[in-house]
């Protein structure tokens, strides 16, 4: 008999205990208008990292540190932007100069231009005369009062102030010509000029983004990179999570992924703290399978696809909490398909105070 109780008491006491587990770990159902999906916290991850190759100079902030949008988290060192600055700023006083030399220049050519224009003028006068006083002598010739010398000289002093004439019309021309190459080097020159003033944006750029700062605000997740080494175009120095856009991830299968909308309300519990329920809403809803067997033939198989489901956390809500939000934490979403439905007493919303 003291056998028999014995075996008695040890298969109640096994009997307790695997009522325990089972009350403990399973989770009473949920009724129709709900579906619920194992998932894990996510958050927007990004990485902080450079434009250029370089050396790390300094690094301002450790891992757990919060961050704002735009805080200088890291320096890269720009001595040899600094000299490359240097060599484009001083390339642009020469650009600058070149260009004061080209419009001067242009003021001596149309100087020149103006004299040539007055010799112009002095030799039509010129050859005017001439060839009124060949009128008058070729008069008095006929009348035999000046001698065919006298004529001849004032016939060649027409012709040699024509020919002078032309000369200086020439030279008109010439100033001309030389007034558009000297436009034509100052348009050059003001090119040279805004080439070289881009350059010094260009490095002056290179050199504020030499500065590394946060695209958002969140946490700094962990370091990739040390000071001093030297990383590649690219490369990463350290590691944000966004604690601002927060969600979990959870798998849903065809029939219950079909009934799902964007807005669509859920309730997480976490595995780490059981004893809340955060209150989400979907924001994405995977048009393909995650999980599709190679042959689809059968009602049975077409169960087995399982539909990714994105679920955000309110911001306002974890700005309020921002200290304790921790990515990576598995746990359980509880989505409700009808809006009718009411929920459990157990997924009434519960958040950390």
């Amino acid at each position: 008999m003291k056998k028999h109780s014995r075996w008695l008491i040890l298969i109640a006491v096994v009997a307790l205990a695997a009522w325990f587990l089972w009350d403990r770990f399973q989770s009473p159902g949920l009724g129709a208008g709900f579906a619920s999906g194992n998932g894990r916290i996510e958050a927007i991850e990004t990485d902080v990292a450079t434009k250029l190759a370089g050396r790390i100079e300094e690094i301002l902030v450790k891992e757990g540190d919060f961050i704002e949008r735009g805080q200088v988290l890291a320096r890269m060192n720009v001595d040899v932007l600094k000299a490359q600055l240097a060599q484009a700023k001083a390339q642009v006083a020469q650009a600058q100069n070149a260009q004061r030399t080209a419009v001067a220049n242009v003021s001596l050519r149309e100087s020149e231009k103006a004299t040539a224009k007055s010799v112009v003028a002095q030799r039509e006068a010129e050859k005017i005369l001439a060839e009124k006083r060949f009128v008058r002598t070729e008069a008095l010739r006929e009348k035999n009062v000046v001698t065919q010398e006298e004529l001849d000289e004032d016939r060649a002093s027409v012709l040699s102030s024509q020919a002078a004439l032309a000369a200086s019309q020439s030279q008109v021309l010439s100033a001309d010509a030389a007034i558009a190459a000297a436009k034509s080097q100052v348009i050059e020159a003001e090119s040279a000029v805004a080439a070289a003033m881009a350059e010094v944006a260009r490095i002056e750029a290179d050199i504020e983004d030499s500065e590394l700062e946060s695209p958002r605000g969140g946490r700094v997740q962990y370091k990739i990179a040390e000071v001093g080494e030297v990383l590649p175009a690219g490369g990463a120095v350290l590691n944000v999570v966004d604690l601002s856009d927060v969600y979990m991830t959870f798998f849903l299968p065809t029939l219950e992924a079909g009934q799902v909308s964007i807005g669509h309300e859920v309730r997480l519990v976490l595995d780490a703290l059981p004893q809340f329920v955060i209150p989400a809403k979907v924001t994405f809803v995977d048009s393909v399978a995650q999980f599709t067997p190679k042959m689809v033939e059968t009602e049975s198989e077409r169960e087995k696809l399982m539909f990714r489901v994105k679920a955000h956390i309110p911001p306002d809500l974890l700005r309020e909490h921002l200290t304790k939000v921790k990515t990576g934490l598995p746990g359980m979403a509880y989505l409700r398909l009808d809006d009718q439905a009411v929920w459990p007493e157990r997924l009434e919303i519960n958040v950390p105070q």
